[in-house]
């Protein structure tokens, strides 16, 4: 990756870090997930809305490193409005960004791909998908409602 779009990946987690997307409490959220990585003690609350199979809404609340909240904060962002199976399958895409694998070039991430380096770097790779692997828990639990 060159120098110059490291940098503008740099400001966009920034970005999402200093002011993140859907931070805070739902009152009326269909479900809401607690994790935490231990290793580095990042955590977070994520609470969603899923109405007829879609995500109306998302939010979070938590503490952790930028990487973590900013991943967080992404990933709300990205999942409000899609049905649940695009959103599980957003989070798959994800996965296999952060473990290296190549993203079909006609899938749209958005500010995600700013994320896209992490994958260098394995110690951090837990903090990137701990909001995504809360996520996929909470629509698979909604699922089987």
């Amino acid at each position: 990756m060159s120098s110059n779009l490291d940098a503008l990946y740099r400001r966009v987690i920034m970005d999402h870090y200093k002011k993140p997307r859907n931070r805070g409490v739902l009152e009326d959220g269909s479900h809401t997930i607690n994790m935490n990585n231990p290793t580095c003690g990042d955590r977070i609350q994520l609470t969603f809305k899923v109405v007829d199979g879609v995500v109306e809404d998302a939010r979070f609340e938590g503490e952790g490193c930028s990487i973590s909240m900013s991943s967080a904060s992404m990933m709300t962002q990205a999942i409000k409005g899609k049905k649940v199976d695009d959103a599980l399958m957003l989070s798959k895409i994800f996965s296999d960004m952060m473990q290296g694998k190549e993203v079909e070039e006609d899938v749209d991430l958005g500010d995600i791909e700013a994320l896209q380096g992490v994958s260098k770097f394995p110690a951090r790779i837990k903090c990137a998908t701990l909001a995504w692997k809360a996520m996929e828990k909470g629509l698979k639990e909604e699922e089987q409602k």
